[in-house]
């Protein structure tokens, strides 16, 4: 019933379920996925009867983690909506006539971004969550699962180490409404919910951080590499957004996130292809120690594309207010819904960014018509995210936080 999305990342990439992994292991497998948008071919339908629009995309690794922060969305728009044209401009592509201040705010904080500062070793904190509902007989509600949150290390030169760290977060009711269901519900410690594999059951306790095992390590020669580029690579990228975009959001690289050769003549659709360049602008600023004008301008090209709209502020699963960019909606058919019979629901990628900083947030998949197992949700409802807690430079060598995030 539910796309599970440790399931999704399972079926893509089956050995990252195969422990035990080093650190060479750990740090192959996170800058590929880090580097990819991995989005599912709209051809290709489960055996099931469920189309999915895309597989879930995340820029952690194993991650199928849900840290339960307040998953429902606030979104307010102040002006138009955005358009495909250029930024800030009158009389570009579907522009009409007026300035759209929602792309505005984004280009405003990426301003800000250029001003970010630089340091020693480069670190990130990261939680991804999806959210499932649970069937109780006093009042379904919704909880985040499978939660794990991620902390890496580099160190900007070679053999000054990185490390990689993860632990499991309690699950969660995902609201306050769901709050008060669970409790009506008699404040279970476990929830039992209904995936792809069948059912799964997560607890609400955390574990300790691991550095060893499936997706964590530490490799003190390691450092001075990221997504596969170097630091020399890395402070040589552009500041030009047309330049970015030709390098990183091309239609070729839009194919290539989704398994496609390009050389076959296929090509995502419009609406793939503006979710995989926001998946792809994500992986690049939640990743790597992009420099603050390459960063800013990522931002720039991102909502100067095709198909991605500014829709004005929006407040991100950990309760952070900011401006943000959305790809188009998308139907995901369900053939096994509540009911017993097929229905939909449709959603969108959202990318958020911090006004005051431009540092990137979160993204996240969100809700815009309920139905399916989404029936009772509003719009504005987290289907599942990816939210960066940190991500900055340090010039001390960086240790995970002790204190969970919620």
């Amino acid at each position: 019933m539910k796309h599970d999305v440790m399931k999704a990342l399972a079926e893509a990439r089956p050995e990252q379920l195969d422990p035990p992994a080093d650190p060479d292991t750990a740090r192959a497998r996170r800058e590929r996925d880090l580097g990819r948008a991995f989005l599912a071919d709209p051809d290709d339908a489960p055996a099931g009867g469920r189309t999915r629009g895309r597989r879930p995309v995340r820029w952690t690794v194993l991650g199928v983690v849900a840290a339960g922060a307040a998953a429902a969305v606030a979104v307010a728009t102040v002006g138009s909506s955005g358009s495909p044209g250029s930024p800030g401009t009158r009389g570009g592509p579907g522009a009409s006539g007026s300035i759209d201040l929602n792309k505005q705010a984004v280009l405003a904080a990426a301003t800000k971004a250029e001003k970010a500062p630089t340091g020693r070793y480069w670190y990130t904190d990261r939680l991804d969550g999806q959210s499932y509902i649970v069937p109780a007989k006093t009042g379904p509600y919704a909880i985040v699962g499978a939660q794990t949150e991620s902390f890496d290390w580099f160190g900007a030169k070679s053999g000054t180490g990185e490390a990689y760290y993860l632990r499991d977060l309690p699950a969660r009711p995902a609201t306050a409404q769901d709050t008060a269901l669970w409790r009506k519900a008699g404040s279970p410690s476990s929830f039992r919910v209904r995936t792809d594999g069948g059912f799964t059951t997560y607890g609400t306790k955390a574990t300790a951080w691991r550095s060893s095992g499936p997706e964590a390590g530490t490799d003190p020669r390691g450092g001075g590499a990221f997504l596969g580029m170097s630091p020399k690579e890395l402070r040589n990228l552009p500041s030009d957004p047309a330049a970015l975009a030709r390098r990183f959001l091309s239609q070729a690289e839009a194919s290539r996130a989704m398994g496609m050769d390009p050389k076959s003549g296929r090509a995502p659709s419009p609406e793939q292809a503006a979710a995989s360049r926001i998946w792809r602008v994500a992986s690049l600023l939640g990743g790597a120690p992009v420099p603050p004008k390459a960063r800013a301008g990522l931002m720039r090209a991102l909502a100067a594309q095709p198909g991605v709209q500014a829709i004005g502020h929006v407040t991100d699963p950990l309760g952070r207010r900011g401006v943000a960019l959305a790809s188009p909606e998308r139907t995901t058919a369900v053939a096994d819904g509540p009911d017993g019979g097929r229905s939909a629901y449709r959603s969108r990628d959202v990318i958020v960014f911090d006004e005051a900083t431009g540092a990137l947030l979160s993204v996240q998949d969100t809700l815009t018509r309920p139905g399916g197992e989404y029936a009772a949700m509003k719009p504005g409802f987290v289907i599942s995210y990816s939210a960066t807690r940190t991500a900055n430079w340090t010039d001390a060598k960086p240790k995970p936080p002790a204190k969970l995030p919620f």
